[in-house]
């Protein structure tokens, strides 16, 4: 299947759709909206939850939701929440308050963890496995690998980033060219295939069912030439717009993540976006094309006939060069 994302080809695991990797940055924003967007229900306090000793035990409902914790309080242990030194900074937002996605997101808590020592926050950068790791990753597996704090190549990440989306994003409107001429030149070779279908039948009524016969056979090798043709266009139409969704799909992701992304975020991001950008730049598709076409029916009463179909096809340079050709016919 391919990544929603990015358009890339991937494996679903054994496991399933779990088993894929997960992508912090999106779960923190998914997270956010879904606690934006959370209406005056009443979701069981977290606290009360632990502390019930039995199936009977009385748990509250939750009245407020703490950002930091991550946790869902009723009135009682909220107020407890904010009397405890520890926590008497976190931020509680009231169940069913309209708040601003944006407003949480500043205010989420930016410190990622391990995906495998998850007490551990992620805070080096491994230089030589490009990844971002926490100490006693450092300590188990890259002590003897460089590596250094996870904010000291952010800026050249942050610039890696702007100029890889810089090029991906520059053949956006040669795509949509590209796209703007195929939709052209199928409609004109329809025309064509339109105007030889009338010459067609025009000259077979005068020939009754012996002309019949020629005119079928003539309908029959002028839909195989516009299946064929057409299904030309169609495919390089679909390699153009496959290529422009995943160009603007990609530019939009790391617009996202470089206005809005932590520095973890970019960091565990950079080295794959970097990736899939050669990808996108290495795989051009915006010269695609078919060329031009034209189908014509040809009369040919001096040897008796009933006449012929003639499909002529032709590759021009480039889109100027197939308007200049227009232009003078």
């Amino acid at each position: 299947m391919a990544c929603p994302l990015c358009r890339n080809g991937l494996t679903i695991p054994e496991n399933g759709v779990e088993g894929l990797p997960s992508n912090l940055y999106v779960e923190k924003m998914l997270r956010v909206r879904e606690l934006a967007s959370v209406e005056a229900q009443s979701p069981l306090c977290n606290m009360c939850t632990y502390r019930a000793t039995s199936e009977a035990a009385k748990i509250d409902p939750a009245t407020t939701y703490c950002l930091q914790c991550q946790e869902a309080f009723c009135e009682t242990c909220a107020s407890g929440h904010w009397k405890q030194k520890a926590t008497r900074d976190h931020i509680l937002y009231h169940i069913g308050d309209k708040v601003k996605p944006e407003d949480l997101y500043v205010q989420y808590p930016r410190a990622s963890n391990c995906d495998k020592h998850v007490d551990k926050a992620l805070e080096i950068y491994c230089n030589e496995c490009r990844l971002v790791i926490c100490m006693m990753c450092y300590i188990k597996d890259h002590n003897s690998h460089k590596c250094s704090d996870m904010q000291e190549p952010i800026h050249e990440f942050r610039k890696q980033m702007a100029t890889d989306v810089s090029g991906v994003a520059s053949g956006v409107d040669k795509c949509q060219q590209t796209l703007q001429h195929l939709i052209t030149e199928k409609k004109y070779f329809h025309e064509q295939i339109n105007k030889a279908e009338s010459e067609i039948r025009d000259n077979t009524k005068q020939l009754k069912q012996k002309i019949d016969r020629h005119e079928e056979s003539l309908l029959a090798e002028l839909k195989s030439i516009e299946q064929k043709r057409t299904n030309e266009i169609e495919a390089a139409y679909g390699e153009v717009e496959s290529q422009l969704a995943a160009r603007q799909s990609y530019t939009k992701y790391v617009h996202k993540m470089l206005e809005k992304g932590t520095a973890c975020d970019i960091a565990r991001a950079a080295s794959g976006l970097h990736d899939r950008a050669n990808e996108l730049l290495t795989s051009d598709v915006t010269k695609r094309t078919v060329g031009y076409a034209e189908v014509t029916f040809v009369r040919e009463e001096d040897k008796k006939t009933f006449g012929k179909l003639r499909f002529s096809k032709f590759i021009f340079v480039s889109i100027v060069s197939l308007l200049i050709a227009l232009a003078i016919v």
